[in-house]
C-alpha cells in the first residue's frame, strides 16, 4: 500500500497530497540546489507525477540542470516557497522538497549527491551513501 503525504507552501495557498512511495530521496550539494533552497543543499523526494494532487497556482522558473537538460522548479507566487521540480531527463518524475511537507519526519535520506560541493558548515550526513558528483547510473 502506498504512502499518503500531504504539504504544501508557508502562506497555503499551495497545497498537495502525494498517494505514492519514494522513487528516491536525498540532499543536493550543486550550487543550484543550495541557492534555490537557500542553504546549505536541497532535500528532495521524487514520486510518480501523476501521483500528486495539487491545488494552488505556482510560478515557474526553468533552467539547464547538471544535464544540460532543463529542470523546472515551481514555487508559491505568493509567499516563495519552492514546492516542486521537475527535469526533462526524468519523464514522469516530481521531486518536492522536503521541507514543504506537513509532516517533515515523513522524508528519509536515501543518499547525498554532490558531495565534493558541500559547504564546510553543512556537511553531509554519515549514515547514507554519499556521492562526491552524480551516482554511477545502473
Amino acid at each position: 500500500m502506498a504512502q499518503t503525504l500531504t504539504g504544501g507552501c508557508s502562506c497555503g495557498a499551495v497545497r498537495y497530497t502525494v498517494s505514492a512511495d519514494f522513487i528516491f530521496s536525498g540532499k543536493c550539494y550543486c550550487e543550484d540546489c543550495r541557492k534555490t533552497s537557500s542553504s546549505g543543499h536541497g532535500s528532495v523526494f521524487a514520486v510518480p507525477e501523476q501521483s500528486v494532487q495539487m491545488t494552488g497556482k505556482l510560478t515557474e522558473y526553468k533552467k539547464p540542470g547538471g544535464s544540460g537538460q532543463p529542470i523546472t522548479r515551481r514555487f508559491c507566487p505568493v509567499c516563495g516557497s519552492r514546492i516542486s521540480a521537475t527535469a526533462t531527463v526524468m519523464p514522469g518524475v516530481m521531486m518536492l522538497t522536503a521541507s514543504s511537507l506537513d509532516d517533515p519526519e515523513k522524508f528519509k535520506s536515501q543518499m547525498s549527491i554532490f558531495t565534493s560541493r558541500a559547504p564546510s558548515w553543512d556537511r553531509p550526513p554519515a549514515d547514507v551513501p554519499s556521492f562526491p558528483e552524480m551516482p554511477p547510473q545502473a
